[in-house]
């Protein structure tokens, strides 16, 4: 599976409801999983972001799909990056 990194702002709403974040993170891996996604990893971060995803999408259509109804609920912003491990690198760069 592809795998993505998502830097998500709060949003006034979002930060309005900060106490609802651990839910929100929970309701989210469900989403993921029902569209054969998985997260692997949330932080809560302190400065220019307050939460960092690592999740894992079939391809890039889902991933799009699944960070645009996270953006439609009115927490979030987000940035989404896809990401390679060694492996992937170590791939690309046996092209050079």
């Amino acid at each position: 599976m592809a795998k993505y990194v998502a830097l998500l702002s709060w949003t006034d709403q979002g930060i309005r409801n900060a106490k609802d974040t651990i839910n929100r993170a929970n309701a989210a891996r469900k989403a993921f999983e029902a569209v054969g996604g998985k997260i692997t990893d949330i932080y809560w971060t302190i400065g220019p972001y307050d939460v960092v995803v690592l999740f894992e999408a079939p391809d890039s259509d889902t991933a799009y799909r699944i960070m645009l109804q996270t953006g439609m609920q009115g927490n979030v912003r987000t940035v989404t990056m896809p990401a390679m491990d060694e492996q992937a690198m170590a791939t690309i760069i046996q092209g050079i």
